[in-house]
């Protein structure tokens, strides 16, 4: 299906991409610019702060709109695994997604393997989450094995230009 906005398989979908990021690394640059080029490419994107509506409870809104994106462009950023919310996200993206290979890795200023192995900032992250989650280690596990998932797919560099 040709991403034009065209009528074709809207039916069932309300987004054409779901965009996960960490607002702090990417929303006032890259993450800002890629949503501007792809609206100017009609396709329908979900972004956080465009979408959601006040007064709703955001995690749901944001797993609805998963479910209603036809894929995902995932933005793993230095400061991604820091965010719980991101993780989630990702957890979501890769229950939904993962199945149909409809999510696309950008690794913005990290190196693949970092994220594949949780090395680095990435460890870091994990290190805390452990800590802090230390009565529900399968909810760390399954942060880790998106983690995983999603940095073995084919997907782009910041150094890709």
């Amino acid at each position: 299906m040709a991403l034009n906005g065209g009528s074709s398989g809207r039916s069932k979908w309300k987004y054409h991409i779901f965009l996960s990021f960490r607002g702090e690394d990417t929303r006032l640059g890259f993450t800002d610019h890629l949503y501007t080029a792809l609206q100017k490419r009609s396709i329908d994107t979900f972004r956080d702060n465009e979408e959601l509506r006040t007064g709703e409870f955001i995690s749901q809104q944001l797993l609805h709109a998963i479910e209603d994106s036809l894929c995902a462009v995932v933005v793993l950023s230095p400061n991604y695994a820091n965010s719980g919310w991101c993780l989630d996200e990702l957890k979501k993206i890769v229950e939904t997604k993962g199945s149909f290979g409809m999510i696309v890795p950008v690794f913005y200023d990290v190196d693949p393997s970092d994220v594949r192995y949780q090395k680095g900032k990435f460890a870091e992250a994990f290190e805390k989450h452990e800590e802090r989650y230390r009565e529900q280690k399968d909810k760390v596990q399954q942060w880790r094995d998106a983690l995983t998932f999603v940095a073995n797919l084919s997907g782009c560099t910041s150094q890709d230009r």
